[in-house]
């Protein structure tokens, strides 16, 4: 399984990559790495890829271009960062219109779990393409994967999909910015941070989004809305982590009956309380209890 770092000079681009074969156990269960580098164009060109059983980032380094992807066109420039599904068609290209060449690192890498991620970072706003703070970030984590890829450890599988994590939460962190899609001209939305510390602390009552809508002086409709876009959930499924949560606490380390535990998390009716457990934790309170 060893990977030597491959260095072509191919006409239109100088690149240092790995092609990474992954073993099966990474295959089935980790994310896994597919391909990694860094190349510097040395003549436009354009690159098109469909079909591909891969998700793809790359920062642009240095230099400009452009990518169509989901019948979309995004001019591309230093500092941007790049995040695709590769099963879906696109084509990236530099060079084009006098453009300066760019310089790209790049990661293409696969997983059982990464279909799923990439749709909820695309739920919560994330875009095929944005330019965050500080793209030295994202650059710094290729490198470390490209040494992750080109070392022996016999456990760099692990160490790849160390790093891929933490690429996929960089993804998610800093592209996740619903405030960037409004309309400029609209009057700034309320910060609904003391809706979930009300939720917190409150969540020991009978509360429903009526309520606590009329509690802040806000629409339900409206405080739905901006919840959801804040923190990725809604206000009720909100409520139930916080309720689940407080239940296991009470399950673990007091001998409190189901019922009891039950009431003091806002949820009187015990089999309701139980349902609603299993559904979070697939388990019921009783068997939470005794396996913990």
């Amino acid at each position: 399984m060893d990977q030597d770092a491959l260095f072509s000079d191919a006409g239109s681009v100088r690149s240092r990559r790995i092609l990474y074969t992954p073993s099966p156990f990474a295959r089935a269960n980790l994310v896994h790495l597919q391909e990694t580098g860094r190349l510097t164009a040395t003549a436009a060109h354009t690159s098109r890829r469909e079909r591909l059983q891969s998700f793809l980032c790359f920062v642009v380094c240095a230099g400009s271009g452009q990518l169509v992807y989901d019948g979309q066109h995004f001019p591309l420039k230093a500092g941007d960062v790049v995040f695709l599904d590769c099963r879906r068609p696109y084509a990236h290209s530099t060079g084009g219109s006098a453009g300066e060449l760019w310089t790209l690192q790049w990661c293409h890498f696969y997983g059982p779990c990464v279909a799923a991620i990439y749709e909820k970072y695309c739920e919560r706003g994330g875009r095929p393409v944005f330019h965050p703070a500080d793209a030295g970030r994202f650059s710094e984590l290729m490198s470390q994967v490209y040494a992750a890829a080109g070392n022996d450890d016999y456990i760099r599988d692990m160490w790849l999909n160390e790093k891929l994590n933490t690429l996929l939460a960089l993804l998610m962190a800093e592209s996740w910015q619903p405030a960037s899609l409004r309309n400029p001209r609209r009057p700034a939305r309320r910060d609904v941070a003391p809706v979930r510390e009300y939720l917190e602390e409150h969540c020991t009552e009978k509360i429903a989004l009526e309520s606590v809508a009329e509690h802040f002086f806000l629409n339900k409709h409206y405080l739905a809305r901006l919840f959801k876009e804040q923190y990725g959930v809604s206000v009720n499924s909100y409520l139930t982590q916080v309720r689940i949560t407080r239940a296991k606490q009470m399950l673990r380390f007091t001998d409190k009956a189901v019922s009891v535990i039950a009431a003091e998390c806002g949820l009187e009716d015990a089999n309701y309380f139980s349902r609603v457990f299993k559904k979070v934790e697939g388990v019921t309170p009783k068997q939470y209890r005794e396996l913990w």
